[in-house]
């Protein structure tokens, strides 16, 4: 009786044991995997410059990319044709919005000259940047805009004033396109200058 009673007890324990075990096996495979945050590569940069490409970058991007390094590999850099690339690499860069991390991801901030930076920066994060929700762990569903088509309506050479000083520069027109109309802008006039033999955005001034 005392060795039966010893068998049951046993049973009963092992039982048990194997209940705890099963729990805690479907409780680890149940705990989600730890979210890695997105990683952005970057794939190229144009020596001299600090204009540089990433794997998010969008075809049209590359494409106008690829087409600048031309323009200034160059041994006489065409600065016409060097104002429009970088012109439209600053629309592309900026309105296409899809592809930024968050609302802090500001896009063609490397286009822009270093004393408006800061200030383009922030003037974007609070206006056309500010609804973008985050992107950290690509688990956004949020359907933002995708420039697909950009072209220079007209590019004119003159000079500009920035800071209480005349420099060499351009004004370029711009009209884009984007793979779904959300209802962003569409036109836009850029100010660039030449300074220190690098075109630098200084204005922009848009129109649906």
């Amino acid at each position: 009786m005392k060795r039966r009673n010893l068998l049951i007890c046993i049973v009963i324990i092992i039982l048990l044991l194997c209940g705890v075990a099963f729990a805690w096996y479907k409780l680890r495979s149940s705990k989600p995997a730890e979210e890695v945050p997105t990683e952005i590569k970057k794939l190229d940069a144009i020596e001299g410059y600090d204009y540089s490409l990433e794997d998010r970058d969008t075809e049209i991007y590359k494409e106008n990319f690829s087409s600048l390094r031309e323009v200034l590999n160059k041994s006489e850099i065409n600065y016409d044709e060097y104002a429009k690339y970088l012109s439209k690499l600053y629309i592309i860069d900026l309105y296409t919005i899809s592809n930024k991390v968050n609302q802090y991801d500001v896009g063609a901030s490397e286009f822009v000259i270093e004393e408006k930076r800061e200030n383009f920066e922030l003037k974007v994060r609070d206006t056309l940047y500010k609804y973008v929700e985050d992107n950290t762990y690509g688990k956004r569903v949020q359907v933002l805009p995708e420039v697909v088509s950009v072209e220079v309506v007209e590019s004119k050479s003159e000079t500009i004033k920035v800071l209480e000083q005349d420099y060499e520069g351009f004004t370029v027109t711009l009209s884009w396109n984007y793979v779904k109309d959300l209802g962003y802008d569409k036109k836009c006039v850029l100010k660039l200058i030449k300074k220190d033999n690098k075109l630098y955005v200084v204005s922009e001034s848009t129109s649906n």
